[in-house]
């Protein structure tokens, strides 16, 4: 079993789900919480927009108390925003009466269309900088904890991760989570552990292992190799939050059953009413075709499912084509004749 890992004031547990646009928003990291994830962070969130006042950025940020603990991720490279933006996002939090657990700066996104501004893993080439905005952010965020997502580097010719750790530590922040890629790399098969391991040989504070964590093995891997605190998974758990409950099953060496194609289509029309709730029904079917589509994966006329959830446009639609699936669904996942 893990230790607990400290945060701040606080400790939490060792499974992790990791930021990812467009995906961990609040239905599926209320899904990705009941299948015991242990912390969690929201998408990245817009440092400008929060500054500029944006409508819909607020909504981005904000937390359900059924969520916690939950940290909020924010991206950009100027410091003076970066505070500004911590600082509003306290301010929308307390109004909403939920407080982050940690507000987490990305500097890992290697998005072509976030790099070129400079922010997410481009602040990988500016030490210095990345170093200002953590002393920046901490000063203003009144005690909550400012953690920092890392790649490796910015290409196999630049990696400089275990120098940035001890910056991000010298700064002030209280946890790190390195994705084993560099920037270059972007989600190319194989990662890096190693230079986990390096990371957390040299800092103190907490350190997160992340990247290609798609089983329990993985998870296992993950922590035996690098010697981490803690794993955060990513796209494993598209689809498939179940995987949550895996990974601690490994960890205290009981058996683990894997669910049934019913409990995965239960699960996905579970996730698109909260979906619904949150965004409305045209957001709601519109994403629906990626986010939902997830759970069919590997199952027996998935690629059929699919198709008819691209063409649907209401939520009816999405539902009926779920549930006619599901009622066609043998327990061993095949479909009946």
């Amino acid at each position: 079993m893990c230790k607990k890992i400290p945060i701040g004031k606080e400790t939490y547990g060792a499974v992790w789900l990791a930021p990812m646009a467009g995906m961990s928003d609040a239905a599926f990291r209320r899904i990705c919480k009941a299948h015991g994830a242990d912390y969690m962070t929201t998408e990245m969130v817009s440092a400008k927009a929060l500054c500029y006042g944006d409508k819909k950025t607020p909504t981005l940020a904000r937390i359900r108390p059924d969520e916690m603990p939950c940290a909020v991720q924010l991206f950009g490279s100027e410091p003076e925003t970066m505070a500004k933006a911590s600082e509003i996002l306290m301010e929308i939090s307390a109004k909403n009466g939920t407080m982050p657990a940690a507000v987490d700066v990305n500097m890992g996104c290697p998005m072509p269309k976030v790099v070129k501004c400079g922010d997410g893993s481009a602040l990988m080439r500016e030490p210095e900088k990345a170093a200002r905005i953590v002393k920046a952010m901490t000063a203003v965020c009144g005690g909550i904890p400012v953690t920092v997502k890392l790649r490796l580097g910015w290409d196999e010719h630049s990696v400089n991760v275990v120098e940035m750790a001890k910056r991000m530590e010298a700064s002030g922040a209280a946890a790190l989570c390195i994705h084993a890629r560099t920037r270059a790399e972007l989600y190319a098969p194989g990662t890096h552990p190693e230079y986990i391991r390096a990371v957390k040989n040299a800092v103190q504070i907490p350190v997160i292992g992340n990247g290609d964590i798609f089983t329990a093995e993985d998870a296992v891997r993950m922590l035996r190799e690098t010697g981490c605190d803690g794993v955060a998974v990513a796209r494993g758990a598209l689809g498939n939050p179940w995987l949550f409950e895996e990974i601690h099953a490994a960890l205290a060496g009981i058996p683990y059953t894997q669910p049934s194609p019913e409990e995965r289509l239960t699960e996905a029309l579970r996730h698109f009413s909260y979906m619904i709730q949150d965004k409305g029904e045209r957001v709601a079917v519109a994403e629906s075709r990626a986010a939902i589509a997830y759970y069919t994966r590997g199952m027996d006329g998935s690629a059929y499912v699919r198709g008819q959830m691209n063409t649907a446009s209401t939520a009816e639609e999405i539902v009926k084509i779920l549930t006619d699936y599901m009622q066609k669904m043998q327990p061993d996942g095949q479909r009946s004749s």
